[in-house]
């Protein structure tokens, strides 16, 4: 939420008229009293967690962040010391970490990490003298330093000077990722979000360790990024969005700084260009994509399944590999996401010879095919290291095996588990609800690794939060779609299936709301969730 955002939530709210722990607070007669969070209110929730019962760290004015392992290392410490000074007003100087035994204050080092964290994972050991963090990559780091994040008062993440003290937990946490790909999507195509809010969007979700944005560049409504070859499609096809609005697009400077704002947060940007249906923008800016050459008016709606681009004609696939060598360039993540849904004017004898072609270019480009589960149909050829995005409403799709059985690995959405744009209930003013209704514990209670039929959880890559926008036109509408079922998602990738547990989830989920407080972020206060009371004005939209 970018409006001026209300005073910090007391940290402390009743379940059943017992304190909520996990909030931070003890309540007195006076004012509540800061204390230490639990290393247990981590969200996603981590593989080990060993507190040292009575061991706090207390974060002081001459503090030091200390690195070991070159430009990765300090690369992290430069975004932690830029996340906490704002709020302590310590100037946290970076400097080199001394050999032996942990400085004073918080260390970064890659090195001693055991072996099972992997690349992503990390293990953190807080005592009453430092906070110590090793990984064995930086990303490594980053993901600890989020954690690290939630275990300091939720006031850490104010723009502004706030009154300390700034304390962490004693124990050590362990943590390393069930899945390696944890996404959010957004779609930029039926309305269209500029830059400073993609990246604000990108910071919010790598709180919670995901680490894919999955971009949606086109549909019927516009085209969002800018091809050379192809002119007309970001000034025409983008020049309109949902309702008929002005639209917009990405130069490619202005997208090369969203993929570079994503590297800095261990982000990967997954592009998608739709196709060969959802392609309306296309087809309105070049009649010859069209089998009749004639090009449709821009389309402002929201119906889908009455576009496609013309399989049948050599142009087609020029403009194809002209596309997508033009954004492989543009993007270092292993990922082009071609769509392929929803193409029913597309008769399917041509779909599976446009698949057909269509997925070598992808690989010519030294990237591997992404895209929905309908490109796993028999007919269309299988493509190396190929992923294909699940989003139906059922527990079994033939589609899927089929893929899978010719080793395909699968990225979990079930529409009516994981779309952020559905619905929380009847009274919710934004969103759909075509997949059903998702209030947090829908959206939580699931296992991505057992959920579909004939797909055995070695073929699941991970999981992805879709949010379409037929109905999401701010930053405002984001933030209160996305939180709080994203942290749900989040840990349905991250956390062990032994972790699993909505009762425990949603005490930790309420912790997290003086967080988003400080952070400017508008929630959904789910009666679902006992959310501590809010101070002063309130911080969310009912």
């Amino acid at each position: 939420m970018r409006a001026a955002v209300v005073a910090l939530m007391a940290a402390s709210a009743c379940l059943g008229g017992a304190p909520l722990a996990a909030a931070g607070t003890e309540r007195s007669p006076g004012k509540p009293r800061p204390l230490a969070a639990s290393m247990s209110d981590v969200i996603p929730a981590p593989v080990s967690v060993r507190p040292d019962a009575g061991v706090t760290f207390t974060l002081r004015p001459s503090a030091r962040i200390h690195t070991r392992g070159g430009q990765a290392a300090t690369a992290v410490a430069t975004y932690l010391t830029g996340l906490l000074r704002p709020s302590t007003g310590y100037a946290l100087p970076v400097q080199a970490a001394p050999r032996g035994a942990p400085a004073p204050g918080i260390s970064l080092l890659l090195d001693a990490a055991e072996p099972a964290v992997g690349d992503q994972g990390y293990r953190l050991d807080v005592t009453g003298a430092a906070v110590v963090l090793r990984a064995r990559t930086g990303t490594g780091l980053f993901n600890g330093v989020q954690t690290l994040r939630q275990l300091l008062p939720a006031r850490a993440e104010s723009a502004t000077v706030q009154p300390g003290p700034w304390t962490v937990p004693g124990g050590r946490i362990v943590d390393h990722p069930r899945f390696a790909y944890r996404g959010a999507m957004l779609d930029v195509a039926r309305h269209f979000h500029p830059v400073e809010t993609v990246k604000r969007y990108i910071d919010r979700i790598a709180l919670y360790k995901i680490n894919h944005l999955h971009l949606h560049l086109s549909d019927d409504q516009g085209w969002r990024i800018v091809v050379d070859g192809w002119p007309r499609l970001a000034t025409y096809g983008g020049s309109t969005q949902v309702g008929g609005g002005p639209g917009g697009h990405y130069t490619k400077a202005q997208y090369q700084d969203i993929v570079a704002h994503a590297a800095r947060r261990h982000v990967t940007i997954v592009p998608e260009i739709d196709m060969p249906g959802h392609t309306n923008a296309a087809l309105a800016s070049y009649a010859e994509l069209n089998c009749d050459g004639v090009a449709p008016p821009l389309y402002t709606g929201t119906a889908v399944g009455f576009s496609s681009l013309c399989a049948t004609k050599e142009i087609t696939y020029r403009f194809v590999a002209e596309v997508l060598d033009e954004l492989a360039a543009l993007t270092p993540g292993p990922y082009l996401h071609i769509g392929g849904d929803e193409a029913s004017a597309t008769p399917h004898d041509q779909y599976a010879a446009f698949m057909n072609r269509v997925q070598p270019m992808v690989t010519a480009e030294g990237k591997a095919v992404m895209g929905w589960h309908q490109i796993g149909a028999a007919d269309v050829a299988h493509s190396p290291g190929r992923v294909v995005q699940y989003w139906g409403l059922t527990a079994s799709d033939p589609l899927v095996t089929s893929a899978v059985s010719r080793g395909a690995k699968v990225v979990m959405s079930p529409a009516n588990k994981a779309y952020l744009d559905m619905k929380y209930n009847p009274q919710t003013r934004l969103g759909l609800d075509w997949a059903g209704l998702i209030e947090v514990r829908t959206a939580y209670d699931w296992d991505p690794g057992t959920y579909l039929a004939g797909v055995p959880a070695a073929s699941v890559l991970g999981v992805e939060a879709p949010m379409w926008t037929e109905t999401i036109v701010t930053e405002d509408d984001i933030e209160y779609m996305a939180f709080p079922r994203l942290p749900a998602i989040a840990e349905l990738g991250w956390s062990p299936r032994s972790t699993h547990d909505w009762e425990a989830f949603r005490l930790r989920l309420a912790a997290q709301a003086p967080r988003w407080t400080a952070m400017g972020i508008g929630f959904y206060r789910s009666p679902q969730i006992p959310w501590p009371a809010p101070a002063g004005s309130v911080a969310a939209r009912p």
